[in-house]
């Protein structure tokens, strides 16, 4: 039983960092019908970049909380520079090819400035270990899932109540018709794929104190959450959330009772799977194209 409880906190733990990452999937392909292929580096920039800003001597809070401002200004820059002028064409996939090297010159960048190791972030989350029904795990695990949780209902009731969001539902259902009534249609893509890496960089925050930091923390955890997105369905906040905290759980329990080496073979294995008995993802709705 604990063994069982022990495999499990732990996955929601990694599971909550995959599911903030598939969040921010779903919200710039909702809104684009593109996505950042370097958006786990906007991880990496969160984590990197608080560690640095302790180094200076930053108090804890305001090197987070820079940042992850840090990471969506990286979004919204990475939105208007490598993603925009490729969504012309109704085919065009250059955003793709950009987005991956623009992953690539960061993670490359940071490794020159910030090293080839690892650091921690120090985060009084990870100071003491608490102890549920023998299982131990550290109170930084237990915030992460709760804060994917919270983000996915803070994304819900922005859309449904304020003007931006439903601004945002606009342009993902027709972005013709939301033009035609006055909507910016590129401020508010602009603005999506900075919000979903702030949710990015949070996570990269968040995981940082567990994992340690490094220049290249973000290329597999960015993989992962696309992953977790299509499975869930990446039209789907609620799926691309629930597939995250399962997927974190499942590899937990690949790890204790096969291998580590066997994690990534199951858990991608598993994305075939779901793609072949669910094309949309396990919570997605078909997309009708109209031409």
């Amino acid at each position: 039983m604990t063994t069982f409880l022990q495999y499990t906190l732990s996955g929601l733990a990694i599971g909550g960092i995959y599911a903030l990452v598939a969040l921010g999937f779903h919200i710039m392909w909702s809104a684009a019908k593109a996505v950042n292929f370097a958006h786990g580096d906007t991880l990496m920039i969160g984590a990197v970049l608080a560690v640095i800003g302790i180094d200076v001597g930053l108090p804890l809070w305001l090197a987070c909380l820079l940042a992850i401002v840090a990471g969506g200004v990286f979004g919204v820059l990475l939105e208007r520079f490598a993603v925009r002028p490729f969504l012309g064409g109704a085919t065009s996939i250059g955003w793709m090819l950009t987005t991956i090297a623009v992953g690539i010159m960061i993670e490359s960048l940071a490794t020159m400035q910030f090293g080839g190791f690892s650091r921690a972030l120090p985060s009084p989350g990870v100071a003491q270990a608490v102890h549920i029904f023998g299982a131990g795990v550290y109170p930084q695990e237990l915030l992460i899932p709760v804060v994917a949780l919270i983000a996915m209902a803070g994304l819900k009731l922005m859309q449904k109540r304020t003007l931006i969001g439903r601004a945002m539902q606009a342009v993902a259902h027709d972005k013709r018709a939301a033009a035609l009534v006055g909507i910016d249609v590129d401020r508010i893509v602009a603005f999506s794929f900075g919000l979903s890496a702030l949710f990015g960089a949070a996570a990269g925050v968040l995981v940082a104190p567990v994992i340690q930091a490094s220049a290249t923390m973000g290329a597999l955890i960015g993989l992962k959450g696309f992953a977790v997105a299509i499975i869930g369905g990446i039209t789907s906040a609620p799926g691309v959330v629930i597939a995250g905290l399962a997927f974190g759980v499942m590899e937990k329990f690949v790890e204790g009772y096969i291998s580590t080496a066997a994690r990534e073979i199951i858990g991608f294995s598993v994305m075939i799977l779901v793609l072949l008995a669910f094309p949309q993802g396990l919570f997605g709705k078909k997309e009708v194209m109209k031409v």
